[in-house]
C-alpha cells in the first residue's frame, strides 16, 4: 500500500478549499486526529505527504489563503488516497546480485530481485523483494516491510547538455530555438535551469515556425530524464517505483536488471524498462552503483523501438550489446558506443517452433558461460500461449546461434494456466548459482515463483543444437 494524490479538477478543489474555508478549528483538529489515528502507522512521513498534495493543489488554483499547519495538512489528507500497488497482478521478475554481499554463510548468495505490480485502473510500477540462494541452493525470500516508500524525483536532477542536445536530434528537433536555449545552460544543468533559459531565450524566438513546439519537446524531454533516491535508513524492498511523468502515467513495465561489469571491472547496475501512458510505449534505462540513487533516462535511436530491451553484462569488441524485438515480433541485436543510444540493429533469429511461432522475444539479459551466451526467450503460441526457451549464442559474435531449444523450457501446466492473464509464464531476467540456474518467473501473472534448472544439462542440450 503507496499513497498518492487524489486528483481533482480545479473548480473542484476550490470548492473543496471553500468549504474547508468555513471549517472551524476544533472539528479541524478532530478530523486530522481522526486520520493520523487511523493512518499514520500504515506509511511513513504521512504529514510530510499531505502537506505535498496541499502544495500542489493550492499552487494549481493561486490559493493565497492563510490557513493554520493543521488546516493546511487536513486538506491534504483531503487529496490524498490509498494505492494497493499489488491488487491485481504481481509478476515479470527479474533477479541480480544483490549488491550487499556481507554477513553470509559459505556458499550463500544475497539476490535482489525486482517484480511488475500492477493495481486499480492497470497501473504497473516496479517492486522488489530480497533474499538468500543458501549454500544446498535453497531459496529464503526476506520478509516484507511494515511500510513502502514511494519514489519521488530527487529535486536536483541535472543533464549533460551535449547527450540533450544529441537526444533533440534524433527526435528531429534542432535548430536557432534549441541554441539560443542550450547556450544560456552550463554543461551540466537542472530543469530549473533549462526552465529559466527558455524563459530567457523566448523574446528572440517569438514568431519562429514551430517554437512553442519545440520549447514543450525540450522541457518534456527534460522531465522524462531524472533520479530517484531510496529514502535515508530504507531498504531496497521498501521502495516503489511509481510512474513518474507524463510519459509513465499508464505504467512502468517489465524491469530487465542486469549487472554491468566494464572493461576496467568496474560495476554498475542497468536496468530496462518500458514507459506507457496508454497511447505509446518509449523504452528507458535505469543506472545505479548500489540502488541507493537511481539514475533515469530514455534509451534513443532508431533501434531503440517497441518492448523488451535487454543490456548484455559486458561489453563485447568495445561495443555495448542490446537483444530487443524492435518490429514486436522477432529478436534483434544492437550494437553502440553509448548505453543511451541504439541506431541499428540486424536480426538475430525469428519465430521457428510451434510454441513461439507467434512470436518470439528475450527474457532478460543474457547469461555469460564458457560455451557461449545463455538467452533465456519467449514464445507465443495457439491460444495466445507464453512460455519459456532458451538460446545459445557465440561469445563473440552474438549474431551466431550455437543452439535454440525445440521444446519449451518452462510452459504453463495446471494451476499455472490460471489467473489475471491465463496462459503465461514469463520472466524478465534470472541467474546462476552453484552451477544452478534460478528462474523466477510469473505464473498467469497472478503469482511468482521460481524455477532451478540445472546448468550443465541445459548447456548441453543447447550445443547439441538444442534436440528436443
Amino acid at each position: 500500500m503507496i499513497v498518492r494524490p487524489f486528483v481533482l479538477s480545479n473548480s473542484r478543489v476550490r470548492t473543496l478549499f471553500d468549504r474547508l474555508d468555513q471549517m472551524d478549528e476544533v472539528t479541524t483538529a478532530r478530523l486530522l486526529g481522526e486520520v493520523e489515528a487511523g493512518y499514520g502507522d500504515r506509511h511513513a512521513d504521512l504529514h510530510a505527504t499531505f502537506g505535498e498534495h496541499f502544495a500542489i493543489a493550492a499552487d494549481l488554483i493561486g490559493w493565497k489563503g492563510n490557513w493554520s499547519k493543521g488546516r493546511r495538512t487536513l486538506a491534504g489528507a483531503y487529496l490524498t488516497m490509498e494505492y494497493a500497488i499489488d491488487s491485481a497482478a504481481l509478476f515479470n521478475p527479474s533477479i541480480v546480485p544483490h549488491p550487499d554481499q556481507s554477513r553470509l554463510g559459505p556458499g550463500d548468495v544475497r539476490f535482489l530481485m525486482s517484480l511488475r505490480a500492477t493495481g486499480e485502473g492497470h497501473v504497473s510500477s516496479i517492486v522488489f523483494r530480497t533474499g538468500i540462494i543458501t549454500s544446498d541452493l535453497s531459496v529464503q525470500i526476506d520478509p516484507l516491510p511494515a511500510k513502502l516508500h514511494r519514489s519521488r524525483v530527487a529535486p536536483d536532477r541535472s543533464y549533460e547538455r551535449a547527450l540533450f542536445r544529441r537526444k533533440l536530434g534524433e527526435m528531429g528537433v534542432n535548430g536557432a530555438v534549441v541554441d539560443r536555449v542550450l547556450e544560456r545552460v552550463p554543461e551540466r544543468f537542472t530543469l530549473e535551469q533549462l526552465s529559466l533559459a527558455v524563459e530567457e531565450a523566448r523574446p528572440e524566438f517569438d514568431g519562429v515556425a514551430h517554437s512553442s513546439e519545440i520549447v514543450r519537446t525540450m522541457l518534456w524531454l527534460a522531465q522524462s530524464n531524472y533520479h530517484i533516491d531510496l529514502a535515508r535508513g530504507a531498504s531496497m524492498s521498501e521502495l516503489v517505483i511509481f510512474p513518474m511523468n507524463d510519459e509513465e502515467s499508464r505504467g512502468i513495465e517489465d524491469l530487465r536488471m542486469v549487472r554491468f561489469v566494464e572493461e576496467d571491472g568496474s560495476i554498475l547496475h542497468y536496468g530496462t524498462y518500458t514507459a506507457y501512458n496508454g497511447f505509446r510505449t518509449m523504452p528507458m534505462l535505469i543506472s545505479c552503483n548500489d540502488f541507493r540513487r537511481i539514475e533515469v533516462h530514455s534509451l534513443n535511436g532508431a533501434a531503440a523501438l517497441n518492448k523488451g530491451m535487454a543490456l548484455f553484462p559486458r561489453r563485447i569488441g568495445g561495443d555495448y550489446v542490446m537483444c530487443s524485438r524492435i518490429d514486436g515480433e522477432n529478436l534483434f541485436i544492437s550494437c553502440s558506443d553509448s548505453v543511451h543510444f541504439w541506431e541499428k540493429a540486424e536480426r538475430l533469429i525469428a519465430p521457428k517452433y510451434p510454441w513461439e511461432l507467434m512470436q518470439i522475444g528475450n527474457c532478460g539479459s543474457p547469461i555469460e558461460t564458457p560455451e557461449g551466451w545463455l538467452l533465456l526467450t519467449h514464445g507465443v503460441g495457439p491460444m495466445r500461449s507464453y512460455a519459456i526457451g532458451a538460446m545459445l549464442l557465440d561469445l563473440h559474435n552474438p549474431l551466431k546461434v550455437i543452439g535454440h531449444l525445440r521444446e519449451p523450457l518452462i510452459a504453463p501446466l495446471g494451476d499455472e494456466r490460471d489467473g489475471y492473464v491465463p496462459n503465461v509464464v514469463y520472466t524478465c531476467g534470472s541467474m546462476v548459482h552453484g552451477n544452478q540456474l534460478f528462474i523466477p518467473y510469473a505464473q498467469a501473472d497472478k503469482s511468482t515463483g521460481i524455477s532451478v534448472v540445472d546448468l550443465g544439462r541445459l548447456i548441453d542440450r543447447l550445443m547439441d543444437g538444442g534436440a528436443g
